[in-house]
């Protein structure tokens, strides 16, 4: 099972990024103390000394994926809001084509992350705290961009983009991989659904 950490990475980061390989590979039922400890090649009862507990060691890969899906974009390919809808369609397509070709892992460990949420309302409050940092951008992108309902609009662009991975991941449309230049067809159409009103 690989792990992708970068060279240097500290105890806790190999930690919480064989978690999210765990969750990835063998699901919320392969993820424990000891199965990350044989996994990341460490000492046993290393995990339990960084997360005493499992609810513990679920918030390390819920911060932990919140960190790895913050840095699918450089800070230099976010969208600007100046430059209008064509950088907002830019960013929003390799944003999701790199999650589709490079980091679909990533996407399974935040679907097992998400459906544990449901049934852990511990979780559930620590899961949604982290997500707001993704979804308050994407507002102030929208308004920026003339979104006439930006909160709104925020739900319908996120649950689009969301649908599109999940189906092109775990869906009837797994075995695809929508090009580069579908993703920005798609944005276009919806962003311009939305800023035209």
């Amino acid at each position: 099972m690989p792990v992708r950490t970068a060279p240097g990475s500290s105890r806790a980061e190999l930690i919480a990024d064989t978690a999210l390989a765990l969750l990835a590979e063998r699901g919320l039922r392969g993820l424990t103390h000891r199965a990350v400890d044989e996994a990341a090649g460490l000492p046993q009862g290393s995990t339990s000394n960084h997360a005493r507990t499992r609810q513990a060691l679920l918030e390390v890969a819920v911060r932990r994926q919140a960190e790895r899906e913050a840095q699918v974009l450089t800070p230099d390919e976010l969208p600007d809001p100046a430059a209008g809808l064509q950088s907002l369609t830019d960013g929003l397509a390799l944003a999701l084509h790199r999650y589709l070709t490079r980091d679909r892992d990533l996407l399974v460990s935040r679907y097992e992350l998400a459906l544990e949420a449901t049934r852990r309302p511990e979780l559930r409050a620590f899961y949604d705290a982290t997500g707001r940092q993704f979804r308050e951008p994407v507002t102030a992108l929208l308004r920026a961009a003339g979104s006439p309902d930006p909160e709104r609009h925020t739900l319908s662009l996120v649950a689009w983009c969301d649908g599109l991975l999940f189906a092109c991941v775990a869906g009837s449309f797994h075995a695809s991989v929508p090009s580069l230049e579908e993703l920005r067809a798609g944005f276009r159409e919806l962003l311009k659904g939305m800023l035209d009103e």
